[in-house]
C-alpha cells in the first residue's frame, strides 16, 4: 500500500529544468567549454526535451532573458510544444550590464533604475507571448562599503520597482522573488534573505511569492524551517534546487547534503504541497562546470525524485504519535527509517510503469544523443554566461 502511495505522489511530480544549465559555465576565473553544447535557445530546448524524454517528469524549461532572447516567442513556444515540453518561468537579468555596477533597481541613478525596471516589464511581455505563469526575479543589487549608499533608500527604490512590475502582471501570472545572502555585494545585499523577500511579497499582494534557492543561505541555516514557515503563510512559490558546501550554489542538488534535501521535501509532503495544482514550481538552478550537462541534469532530477520518495515514505501517523508523546528518539527514528530506505527499485518500477527505462542515465548514454549533438553542433558560437 505504501508503494502505491509513493508512486501516486511521484507520478504527479514535475521538475523544471533551466535553459542555462545546458550552456557552458565555469568558475569566476574560467568558463569551460564542452562539445555539443547548444548554440541557440532552440537547441537548449531540444536538450531539455531530451531530459524529459528519459525522466518523464521534466516537462518545462525556464528561459533567461536576454540569454534566450529571440525575435518570435510564439514560434519558440510552438517549437517547444512540438518536442513535448512547455516554456516555464521567465528569468530576468539585471546583473551583467555595465550600468548595473552600483545596482539595478536600487541604483542611485534614476535613469539606470528606469532601464532595469523596463527590463522586468519586458520579461512580462515575453510571458504573455509564451504563456508562462512565473516571473522570477533575482537582484545582485547591494553595496560593498559602509556609507556607499543609503540602506533604507535602496529598499524604497526596490519596493517601487517591484510594485510597478507587480501591477503589470496578468491575472494568471505570478512574481517569484529570490534572495541571496551575499555576492557580488560584500557588505550589504538588498535582498539578502527569505525574510526580506517575504516582507516585500506581503506588501505587494497574493501573486507575489518567495523563491527559495537552496544554495543561498548562511552555513547551518535550517532551510526546512523556512519552507515550513512560508508554506504556513501561503507565500512559498518556487524552489531553485541546487547544492552548496561553502559559498556558491552550483553543485548538483543533493550532492553535498542529500539529507537536507529529504528534510525539505518532507515539509512539502507534510503540507500536501507536492502536486503541481498546489502551485509550487520545483526548478533546478545549477551550472554544470566540469560534468557532462545532460547526464548531470538527469541525475539531478533523479536526486529530487529519490528525496521525494523517501519523504512520502515517512510514517506520519507514527511520527505524530511520537511527537505528541514527547518521545524524542522515536520521532527521529521514524524520519531516519524513511531516509535510509533504498527507493531506487521503486523508482525503477515507476519508470517502467510509464514506459521508460528504469535507469535514465544509462538509457541516455545508450541513446546516441550525445554523439549526435557533438557532431551536429561543431560550428558556431556556443551558448554560455552572457549569451
Amino acid at each position: 500500500m505504501i508503494a502505491v502511495d509513493v508512486k501516486a505522489a511521484l507520478r504527479a511530480q514535475r521538475i523544471e529544468t533551466p535553459s542555462w544549465a545546458y550552456a557552458n559555465s565555469g568558475t569566476r576565473f574560467k568558463v569551460f567549454p564542452q562539445p555539443g553544447v547548444p548554440r541557440t535557445p532552440e537547441e537548449k530546448i531540444a536538450d531539455a526535451a531530451t531530459v524529459h524524454r528519459f525522466t518523464g517528469v521534466a516537462p518545462s524549461v525556464a528561459l533567461h532573458i536576454p540569454w534566450d532572447k529571440v525575435d518570435d516567442y510564439g514560434a519558440l513556444t510552438a517549437y517547444a510544444r512540438d518536442l513535448g515540453i512547455e516554456i516555464g518561468a521567465i528569468n530576468t537579468n539585471v546583473f551583467q550590464d555595465e550600468d548595473y555596477k552600483l545596482g539595478s533597481v536600487t541604483n542611485p541613478d534614476a535613469g539606470i533604475r528606469r532601464k532595469a525596471t523596463d527590463h522586468l516589464l519586458e520579461a512580462i511581455d515575453i510571458m504573455d507571448a509564451t504563456g508562462s505563469r512565473d516571473l522570477k526575479l533575482w537582484f545582485s543589487d547591494g553595496i560593498n562599503y559602509p556609507g556607499q549608499d543609503d540602506l533604507r533608500d535602496r529598499q524604497d527604490r526596490l519596493a517601487a520597482a517591484l510594485k510597478e512590475t507587480y501591477d503589470r502582471l496578468g491575472p494568471d501570472q505570478r512574481m517569484l522573488l529570490e534572495y541571496k545572502l551575499f555576492e557580488p555585494a560584500f557588505y550589504a545585499t538588498d535582498v539578502p534573505d527569505w525574510g526580506t523577500s517575504y516582507a516585500h511579497c506581503v506588501e505587494l499582494g497574493e501573486r507575489a511569492t518567495v523563491c527559495i534557492d537552496t544554495g543561498h543561505h548562511a552555513p547551518g541555516t535550517n532551510i526546512e524551517f523556512i519552507v515550513a514557515f512560508l508554506l504556513r503563510a501561503g507565500k512559498l512559490g518556487a524552489f531553485d534546487f541546487n547544492s552548496r558546501f561553502y559559498a556558491d550554489d552550483d553543485l548538483m542538488v543533493g550532492a553535498a547534503d542529500p539529507f537536507q534535501l529529504f528534510r525539505i521535501m518532507y515539509e512539502i509532503v507534510r503540507a500536501d504541497a507536492l502536486d503541481p495544482a498546489y502551485g509550487i514550481a520545483f526548478m533546478l538552478d545549477q551550472c554544470h562546470n566540469i560534468e557532462a550537462k545532460i547526464p548531470a541534469i538527469i541525475r539531478s532530477v533523479m536526486n529530487v525524485q529519490e528525496a521525494t520518495a523517501k519523504a512520502v515514505l515517512v510514517d506520519r501517523t507514527a511520527l505524530r504519535a511520537a511527537q505528541q508523546a514527547g518521545n524524542v528518539l522515536e520521532a527521529n527514528a521514524v524520519l531516519m527509517d524513511a531516509y535510509n530506505t533504498d527507493v531506487r527499485p521503486l523508482l525503477g518500477e515507476l519508470r517502467e510503469d510509464a514506459g521508460l527505462d528504469p535507469d535514465p542515465v544509462a538509457a541516455y548514454a545508450r541513446s546516441g544523443y550525445q554523439e549526435k549533438i557533438v557532431a551536429e553542433r561543431a560550428g558556431g558560437t556556443q551558448a554560455g554566461w552572457g549569451a
